[in-house]
């Protein structure tokens, strides 16, 4: 599918290099190796939800549950977020279909320095899931309207997938509190829709029952575009997370609301062009939804940020639980690489 490019409409789909042409074949994993993972972790059970200061440890952190109610789209909604560490704010939103819990081994590595703030996108996790504005730039609001209520004024935000649309949302509403924007595994400027079957997919879920079986559903995506083994450990908190009450309805509200392909316009023609912050994007190296081809110009598609880098983790497309340790030196050296304007 070609778009064709006219003065009111410059934007096309960029052909997909061989290399992730031949990627995409084995988006869908053998049945095998699909019914081996299941069989893994079919012992999963959900965990008790969390309370409004519940700590645990994490990697040797103390990490503290917190429940708060914020303005809403004519509602109010009721966000969970972990928090751990002290000093300046770094915001981490998560992708699909994940939760707070996907930053926690980086949250736990940077917590020395900085007040590591992880938020259930709305919809996931324990955050809210009535009904309401879950349009990418009205829950990218709300979200705002959260860090408002909890003090947090000029941040780092630190993004992945789904996470990633919003804060594109948010980096270009809010340009003067972005300190730095860290964005992970999210179209840019180059876009191809063979790249987002799943598009679809979730749109119907409510109706074909994709989500029903949280286990089934978090081990088939993993399997499908991560590369490296997840810890068994990790793996099992991750299902645990997406299998709250009302996840399956909630999140494919985003989905009904949008489709990636207007998430692209709109990014292309109204977000990048407001983004002022530097940008780093961070992605996998060897991701299958976000080929790295795609990001060599990145610096020329981010024209007014103050600087732009791209950096790789070597893995797929969730690299914060695929190679932990590698992706917590980056965040470190990223973060690290100017000082912190003085509050």
């Amino acid at each position: 599918m070609t778009v064709e490019e006219t003065k009111e409409f410059p934007w096309r789909y960029t052909e997909l290099p061989d290399r992730a042409r031949q990627a995409i074949k084995h988006f869908v994993p053998p049945d095998a190796l699909l019914a081996e993972r299941l069989e893994r972790y079919a012992d999963v059970r959900p965990r008790p939800a969390d309370h409004d200061g519940d700590t645990e440890v994490l990697d040797g952190r103390v990490f503290t549950h917190r429940f708060v109610d914020a303005p809403g789209d004519q509602e109010t909604v009721r966000w969970h977020y972990v928090e751990t560490g002290t000093g300046e704010p770094v915001v981490f939103l998560h992708g699909m279909p994940d939760s707070w819990f996907m930053w926690h081994h980086q949250m736990a590595a940077l917590s020395d320095s900085y007040r590591c703030i992880a938020v259930d996108l709305k919809g996931y996790g324990q955050s809210g899931k009535d009904r309401g504005d879950y349009s990418q730039a009205g829950a990218a609001a709300q979200l705002v309207t959260l860090l408002d209520t909890i003090g947090v004024d000029r941040f780092v935000l630190v993004t992945h997938d789904r996470g990633t649309v919003q804060g594109d949302h948010i980096a270009a509403a809010h340009p003067a509190r972005i300190r730095h924007y860290v964005r992970g595994e999210g179209h840019l400027y180059h876009y191809h829709p063979d790249l987002a079957p799943h598009d679809e997919l979730l749109a119907e879920a409510p109706w074909s029952g994709l989500l029903e079986d949280p286990n089934r559903f978090v081990v088939w995506a993993y399997t499908m575009i991560g590369e490296l083994p997840v810890a068994d450990d990790d793996m099992r908190r991750v299902i645990q997370e997406f299998s709250y009450p009302g996840i399956t309805r909630a999140v494919p509200r985003y989905s009904m609301a949008s489709t990636f392909r207007k998430e692209w316009i709109q990014r292309c023609s109204e977000l990048i062009p407001r983004w002022r912050s530097p940008v780093t994007i961070i992605q996998g190296r060897d991701s299958r939804t976000q080929p790295r081809e795609f990001f060599t110009d990145a610096a020329e598609r981010i024209p007014h940020a103050a600087r732009v880098e791209v950096r790789y983790v070597d893995g797929g497309h969730f690299w914060p639980l695929e190679n932990p340790g590698q992706s917590s030196t980056v965040l470190r050296e990223v973060l690290g690489a100017e000082q912190a304007p003085e509050h």
